[in-house]
C-alpha cells in the first residue's frame, strides 16, 4: 500500500501510465503522537494531515471499482484516552451509601426524625395503656371468655364433623354415617378426658396460686388472664390499640404501573413504549422515575397529560411532579409523592429564632414540595404576589417584610389597601406606613402614599446621580454595594416598598393614575439602586392591576387562583406552557404558590407561617435593633409627614420631571405639580401666564435654583422661549440636601 501526503481536500491520484485509469484511494488522518510514541509515517507527513491510501494492483477489491469512483468523506475516529474512559464509567457509577448516611445535615435530620417519631409513639401508647387499653381489655374479657369456652366445647364434641354426618343422613348413606359416628364417639371420649384433666389441673393451680403465691405474682397472673381473654373478645372492626401515626396510602411503584399510566395517557405508540434509562427508586418521601418517551414525543406532551398520568398511577394529581431533562427532549423525570406534600404545613418561620437578618443575602422563605429549603432574595428585582382571598397571600408577603425588618439597615415603606390588622405591627419599624383609602382624623392615607412614592422617586433619581459621582475606590462599578448601603452619611440604604391590595390604590378616583405611574417607574427603575417593590393583589386583571404595572415585576408568585388564565396573568405570558398553573392548587394548600423569576428555576414554595403574635415578636426585636443602631426613622420614629417639610418642593419637582427632559418650562411644571398633588399646588395652577412661573421661582429660590430662558414648543408646534428650570439644578439641590441629612 502506497501513501500520498494530502494537505487539502480529497484529490485524485495520478493517472497510471499504462492504462490511463484513475486508481481509487481512501483518505485517513494520522493520529497525533501520544506520550513518547513515534510516528510511523515519513518525516514530511505531519500529525493530523490527511493521507491517501492507494490499493495494491493485486488487491481483488480494486478490480471491481469503476473509473472515477467517488471518495467518501473521511470519518475521524479516535480511541478514547484513559481519562475519558474513566470519566465515562464514573457517570454510571451508583453511590455506595445513600445521601443520608454521607451528609451530616441529612444524618442529623434522620436522627431528629427517629427521636421525634419513636418518642411520640412511646408517649402516645404509654398514656393510653392505663386509661384506654386496660378498660377495653376488661370490657372485652367476658366476650373473650365466652368465645374461648365455645371454641373448647366445639372441639370436645367434634363440631367440625357435624356437617359431614348431616350430609350422610341426607344422602341416606348408612355405612358412611355409622363410620363417622364411631369416629365421633372415639374423639369425644378422648377429648373429654383431656378437657377434664386440664380443667382439674388448671383449677388446682389457680387455687394454689390464690393461696400461696405473693400478691405481685397473683396480680400478674390476673392481668395475663384478663389480657388473654380481652384479646379474644376484641371486635374485628375495632382494633384494641390505636395508631400513633396516621398511615398514608403508600405502595411500591413498579415499572408495570408506570407503563400502564403512560398507555392510559396515550403517551405510547403502537410500535413503541416508554424506556427506563435508570431504575425506579426511592427519593425522599416518594419515588423518582425517569422515562424516555417514544421518539417524537416531548416533555410538553407529558405535561399536557398530567392528570391522565396521575390517574393511571392511581394517585392524586397533586402527588405527581414533573421535571424537564436537559439532555433529551423526550426524557421526563417524575417525582411521585407518597401523599399530597402541599397539604402538609411548612411550619413556623425560622425568623422567630433569628436575632437579625442580612438582607443582602438570601433568607428562608419556605420549602418546596420535597421539604427542601427555599431561599428568597429581593435584591435587584420587584415581586408581584397574586391569589384569591384567604389563600395566604398576605402572610406570604409579610414573611419577606419581616426578614427586611430584622435588618436594621433596610428602610421599610408599607401600605395596606384594605386596612386589615395584618400589617398594623409594622408601624413599629416602617419609615412610611398607611392603611386603607379612607381619610380619618384629618389624615389621608392615599395622599400619604403619593407623598411617600414621590419622595422615593426623587431619592432613586438622586441615587443614580450620586452613584455615578462616587470615587472608584468606594464605588468601583457605579453600583450599590453593602458597604455603601450601610454608610449612614451616604444615606442610600436598601429599601423595600410593600403595597398590599394594590388594586385599592390604583382604582382611587383622584390619585389612582398618579400612583400607577409612580409604581411603574419604581418597579422598573428603582431595583437597580437598591429599592425593591413588592405588590400583592387579589385582582390581577387589567382593570384593577393594569399590565403596564404587572409587566415591570421581574419575579412573580401566584398562590391559588380561579383559572389558568388568571395564573398566566400573575406569572406572565407563557407560564402555562412551562407547566406553571396555580389554578391546580387546592383550597387546602394554604400558603402554597408557584414562584417564577426570583431565581433561574421555577417551582413550588410552601411559605413559612408567621402568625400575628409571631409578627409582633419579630417586629419588637426589629425595633430594638433599629433603636440600638440609630436607624429608626420616618413614621416609626414619630417624624410624620402629615405636615410637609419645607424642602418637599424639591422632591415634588423631581418626581414630575421626565428622565429625558433636561429643561422644562415653569408653567408646564406647575401644571404637572397641580395634577400630582392638587391639595398642595392646586392654587398655583389657577394662576395665569407669568404668575405661574413667578410662584415656582419664589419656591425654588431658597435652594439656589433660578429660572431662565428655555426653548420649547407650544401645543400648536411653534417654537418659543419661556422661563423654565434645568433638571440638573434640581438634582444638585436634592443631592446637597441629602448629604446634609446624612451628616446629621
Amino acid at each position: 500500500m502506497t501513501e500520498i501526503n494530502v494537505s487539502g481536500p480529497p484529490v485524485e491520484a495520478p493517472e497510471d501510465d499504462s492504462t490511463g485509469s484513475v486508481l481509487p484511494f481512501k483518505l485517513k488522518k494520522l493520529p497525533a503522537p501520544a506520550g513518547t510514541a513515534t510516528l510511523t509515517a515519513e518525516p514530511e507527513v505531519k500529525p493530523g494531515e490527511w493521507v491517501a491510501e492507494l490499493p495494491d494492483t493485486e488487491d481483488p477489491e480494486a478490480e471491481g471499482l469503476t473509473e472515477g469512483a467517488a471518495v467518501d468523506p473521511p470519518k475521524e475516529v479516535y480511541p478514547p484516552s484513559i481519562t475519558e474512559w474513566m470519566q465515562e464509567r464514573d457517570k454510571v457509577r451508583q453511590p455506595v451509601f445513600p445521601d443520608w448516611v454521607k451528609l451530616p445535615d441529612q444524618r442529623k435530620a434522620v436522627r431528629k426524625w427517629a427521636v421525634r417519631h419513636y418518642s411520640t409513639m412511646l408517649g402516645y401508647h404509654a398514656w393510653r395503656l392505663p386509661c384506654v387499653y386496660t378498660p377495653k381489655l376488661i370490657a372485652y374479657s367476658p366476650k373473650g371468655a365466652w368465645r374461648w369456652s365455645s371454641a373448647v366445647g366445639k372441639w370436645v364434641f367434634d363440631a367440625e364433623g357435624r356437617a359431614l354426618r348431616m350430609a350422610s343422613v341426607l344422602d341416606e348413606d348408612a355405612a358412611t354415617y355409622l363410620k363417622l359416628s364411631r369416629q365421633r364417639d372415639a374423639r369425644v371420649r378422648l377429648r373429654s378426658i383431656i378437657a377434664t384433666v386440664s380443667s382439674v389441673v388448671g383449677l388446682t393451680l389457680a387455687l394454689l396460686l390464690w393461696v400461696l403465691a405473693p400478691s405481685w405474682l397473683l396480680a400478674l397472673s390476673i392481668a395475663a388472664l384478663t389480657t388473654g381473654l380481652g384479646l379474644g373478645g376484641v371486635p374485628a372492626d375495632k382494633p384494641l390499640i390505636d395508631r400513633a401515626k396516621v398511615t398514608f396510602r403508600k405502595r411500591k411503584l413498579s415499572s408495570d404501573i408506570v407503563i400502564r399510566a403512560h398507555e392510559a395517557a396515550k403517551l405510547t405508540t403502537k410500535d413503541q413504549t416508554i424506556a427506563f434509562p435508570r431504575p425506579i427508586g426511592r427519593d425522599g418521601d416518594g419515588w423518582r422515575v425517569v422515562v424516555d418517551l417514544p421518539y417524537g414525543m416531548t416533555f410538553e406532551d407529558a405535561l399536557k397529560a398530567h392528570s391522565r398520568l396521575a390517574s393511571g398511577m392511581d394517585i392524586a394529581p397533586t402527588q405527581l411532579f414533573m421535571d424537564k431533562d436537559e439532555t433529551s427532549g423526550r426524557r421526563v423525570s417524575y417525582w411521585i409523592a407518597d401523599r399530597d406534600p402541599l397539604a402538609v404545613p411548612s411550619g413556623k418561620t425560622p425568623l422567630l429564632g433569628a436575632t437579625r437578618v442580612d438582607f443582602w443575602k438570601p433568607f428562608p422563605w419556605g420549602v418546596d414540595e420535597r421539604g427542601n429549603p427555599v431561599m428568597a432574595t429581593m435584591l435587584w428585582l420587584s415581586l408581584l404576589v397574586g391569589a384569591v382571598p384567604r389563600q395566604g397571600k398576605t402572610f406570604s408577603a409579610r414573611t419577606i417584610a419581616l426578614a427586611a425588618a430584622l435588618d436594621p439597615d433596610v428602610r421599610l415603606i408599607v401600605f395596606d389597601g384594605k386596612a386589615s390588622p395584618d400589617w398594623r405591627s409594622f408601624s413599629k419599624v416602617a419609615h412610611r406606613i398607611g392603611f386603607g383609602i379612607v381619610p380619618r382624623d384629618g389624615f389621608d392615607p392615599v395622599m400619604h402614599l403619593v407623598n411617600a412614592l414621590m419622595e422615593l422617586k426623587a431619592d432613586v433619581e438622586d441615587r443614580y446621580h450620586r452613584l455615578s459621582e462616587l470615587p472608584l475606590h468606594i464605588c468601583p462599578e457605579g453600583k450599590l454595594t453593602p458597604e455603601i448601603s450601610r454608610n449612614r452619611k451616604l444615606n442610600m440604604p436598601l429599601t423595600l416598598v410593600v403595597v398590599d391590595e394594590v388594586q385599592e390604590y390604583l382604582q382611587h378616583p383622584t390619585h389612582g393614575k398618579t400612583i400607577l405611574d409612580l409604581l411603574v417607574y419604581l418597579a422598573r427603575v428603582a431595583p437597580a439602586v437598591g429599592v425593591s417593590v413588592m405588590n400583592s393583589t387579589q385582582k390581577p386583571d387589567d382593570t384593577a392591576c393594569p399590565s403596564v404595572l404587572r409587566d415591570q415585576h421581574q419575579a412573580r408568585f401566584s398562590l391559588r387562583v380561579g383559572s389558568y388564565h388568571v395564573s398566566e396573568v400573575v406569572l406572565g405570558a407563557g407560564s402555562y406552557g412551562e407547566g406553571l398553573d396555580a389554578s391546580k392548587l387546592l383550597k387546602s394548600h394554604k400558603g402554597v404558590g408557584l414562584l417564577k423569576g426570583m431565581t433561574d428555576d421555577s417551582g413550588i414554595v410552601r411559605t413559612y407561617l408567621a402568625t400575628g403574635r409571631d409578627a409582633d415578636t419579630i417586629l419588637d426585636r426589629a425595633r430594638a435593633l433599629r433603636e440600638d443602631e440609630g436607624t429608626l426613622s420616618g413614621d416609626a420614629a414619630g417624624e410624620t409627614s402629615a405636615t410637609r417639610s419645607a424642602d418637599a418642593i424639591l422632591d415634588d419637582v423631581a418626581a414630575v420631571l421626565g428622565r429625558s427632559e433636561d429643561k422644562v418650562w415653569s408653567e408646564t411644571i406647575v401644571d404637572r405639580l397641580a395634577e400630582f398633588a392638587p391639595a398642595v399646588y392646586g392654587e398655583w395652577a389657577d394662576l395665569e401666564g407669568r404668575a405661574k412661573g413667578d410662584q415656582l421661582a419664589a419656591a425654588l429660590k431658597p435652594y439656589g435654583i433660578s429660572t431662565g430662558q428655555v426653548w420649547g414648543k407650544t401645543e400648536d408646534g411653534k417654537g418659543a422661549n419661556r422661563r423654565g428650570i434645568e433638571r440638573q439644578h434640581i438634582i444638585d439641590a436634592v443631592t446637597q440636601r441629602n448629604k446634609k441629612r446624612g451628616d446629621k
